[in-house]
């Protein structure tokens, strides 16, 4: 019963489209959601509350969630999803160029928000469950905008990218790229690179289809973390 509860929590945080790359009527009759689950937000007597940063209309940030839901960033300082406010690189898209997002474990508001205790170092996430370069309202602010990632590094060290990241959208408002969403195994219908769009006006895939994936950085990468870095570069405003 605890781990159907979990599941439910997911399906309340933030969206991820089910679709796939080949198969024109699963993309429209299996496009449900799956969502993050979100752990608790810091107290308003948080000593670090000032520390932690809201992403706003048009900045891009890294969402993040690790293995077991303690660290985590939705692009919020308050409500769910804020162990990793505090210190987050977010940054104002000021038109095309490059860009890096990031977030750090290694904070006194980090240690404090998942145990109270900002001396407290016997915690370190492990695993990603879930991660995305997000811009805030994307869609409406700069709607053909498309992220393209560069450069992924932990803790410092450039990790292998096993794939391209597309550019897409769960909601209409905000725009994505998935760097590891577990919800879906293709990019979406509505997916869009430096290449073009990945399908075609009938909705069938084209070639350079095979070339993205929603989940582009393999598991090992995080086996343990502390800092996460990406660079990106924003085209198409």
């Amino acid at each position: 019963m605890k781990k159907i509860m979990t599941y439910i929590a997911i399906a309340a945080a933030l969206c991820m489209p089910l679709s796939s790359c080949g198969d024109k009527n699963k993309n429209k009759t299996n496009n449900k959601s799956s969502q993050v689950q979100a752990t608790e937000a810091p107290k308003p007597t948080d000593p670090y509350i000032d520390d932690a940063v809201t992403a706003e209309s048009g900045e891009v940030y890294l969402a993040v969630a690790d293995s077991q839901w303690k660290a985590q960033y939705l692009g919020n300082s308050d409500g769910a999803g804020t162990t990793l406010s505090y210190d987050a690189g977010v940054v104002e898209i000021k038109g095309n160029g490059d860009y890096t997002v990031s977030v750090n474990a290694d904070t006194e508001g980090f240690r404090y928000a998942v145990s109270g205790d900002a001396n407290y170092t016997g915690f370190v996430p492990q695993g990603m469950e879930f991660m995305a370069v997000i811009i805030k309202e994307g869609e409406t602010k700069y709607p053909n905008a498309v992220i393209t990632v560069n450069e992924i590094r932990v803790d410092g060290e450039a990790v292998e990218l096993t794939a391209k990241a597309y550019t897409s959208s769960d909601d209409g408002i905000n725009t994505r790229a998935n760097l590891i969403n577990r919800w879906t195994s293709k990019p979406s219908p509505d997916a869009r690179s430096v290449d073009g769009p990945l399908y075609d006006s009938n909705g069938e895939p084209l070639d350079i289809c095979a070339e993205y994936s929603p989940k582009i950085v393999g598991d090992e990468a995080f086996a343990s973390w502390t800092n996460v870095e990406v660079d990106i570069t924003i085209s198409g405003i």
